[in-house]
């Protein structure tokens, strides 16, 4: 019998992201999300940025709906200023290690680990019997994603830390069940003043995109006139913003507008509180408006000149996938090789 394969104690930071392409890009999304991915392009760490188009089927998806999808959402990522000659993008569909690796996860995660994760609670309701098992394993293929590329940092919102644990949890006992160093427990990185961004009807409930009010989110794909009407028409209470920040403990409606101005403007809350103290939402909603719009018009004119050319935007997620299967495709080979699977197929 072969020895385990050892690899170094240290991993090189890399970065790896997902998002769902189930139809529209928000506000949220690129505070959260795109903006970030942005900025780490700029820090010397290797990233990846992944379309997960295999989790986006554990729903049933109409084929071309999700196809203009994945394109829109490809876009999303390529005007906000990722840059594919900097960053990895593609769809997950066109690199086969993340399904292999995800059979093999759901071998090593344990059922009483897959039925404690709140989201399959949230999602599947009380209809738990009739959803997809893909609704149930899909965290499994989530670590998959992850530790395909043998990921270091995940950036993650609030609502997805409960799944990055069970990745970690999985790493270490694949690690552990094989005498092996060889995925490293990953780390999330949660920054920023709007990481989490919420309704603008509803400052307690996360803002999204299956939202049955379109004035609750801003789309990515909105007009600036729509941008501008719907922070004016966003939710708020009657008082004045308050001189100092711990002010909008309470006010879940008037923190939201002060995150979200703060991460559009590269601010943190503390200075927009400062700049606007005393200042009524009369003021502060126009203001907020009018950043948004000249933050957020020039992605909504690039997505539209991206998505006249699908093809354009097929080819760069063709090369994004063959990059990224470059990285992937020798760690599942040596996963196999841990396990003791024979590979003696010439391909």
């Amino acid at each position: 019998m072969s020895e385990p394969v050892q690899t170094p104690q240290t991993f090189p930071t890399r970065i790896f992201s997902g998002i769902q392409p189930s139809g529209g890009l928000t506000l949220g999304n690129y505070l959260g999300a795109l903006k970030r991915f942005v900025e780490k392009q700029d820090e010397g760490i290797e990233t990846i940025y992944c379309l997960v188009d295999m989790h986006a089927i554990t729903v049933w998806q109409d084929p071309a709906k999700l196809r203009h999808a994945t394109r829109e959402a490809a876009a999303g990522f390529i005007a906000a200023g990722i840059d594919p000659a900097r960053s990895v993008l593609f769809n997950q569909s066109q690199v086969t290690a993340h399904v292999e690796l995800g059979w093999i996860f759901n071998c090593v995660a344990r059922m009483g680990w897959m039925s404690r994760m709140t989201q399959f609670k949230d999602k599947a309701g009380k209809n738990s019997e009739n959803v997809s098992l893909g609704l149930f394993a899909y965290p499994a293929l989530m670590a998959a994603d992850i530790l395909a590329y043998k990921a270091t940092h995940v950036p993650v919102g609030e609502d997805q830390k409960q799944h990055l644990e069970l990745c970690r949890d999985i790493a270490i006992k694949f690690n552990k069940d094989f005498g092996v160093n060889y995925f490293p427990v990953v780390e999330p990185v949660i920054e920023g003043a709007a990481t989490r961004v919420m309704s603008l009807r509803d400052g307690t409930s996360k803002m999204s995109k299956s939202d049955p009010s379109d004035q609750s989110r801003i789309n990515l794909t909105d007009d600036a006139d729509t941008i501008s009407k719907k922070i004016r028409k966003a939710k708020t209470d009657a008082e004045p913003l308050p001189e100092h920040l711990d002010g909008l403990k309470d006010r879940p409606e008037a923190k939201n507008l002060v995150n979200i101005y703060a991460a559009l403007a590269g601010h943190t809350p503390a200075q927009v509180i400062k700049d606007f103290a005393g200042a009524q939402f009369g003021t502060f909603k126009p203001a907020l408006a009018d950043l948004a719009v000249a933050k957020l018009s020039p992605i909504t004119s690039e997505m539209t000149r991206l998505m006249k050319d699908p093809a354009e935007i097929d080819r760069i997620l063709g090369e994004g996938a063959a990059r990224a299967d470059a990285i992937a495709r020798p760690i599942v080979d040596e996963v196999y090789e841990i396990m003791g699977m024979i590979r003696s197929r010439h391909m």
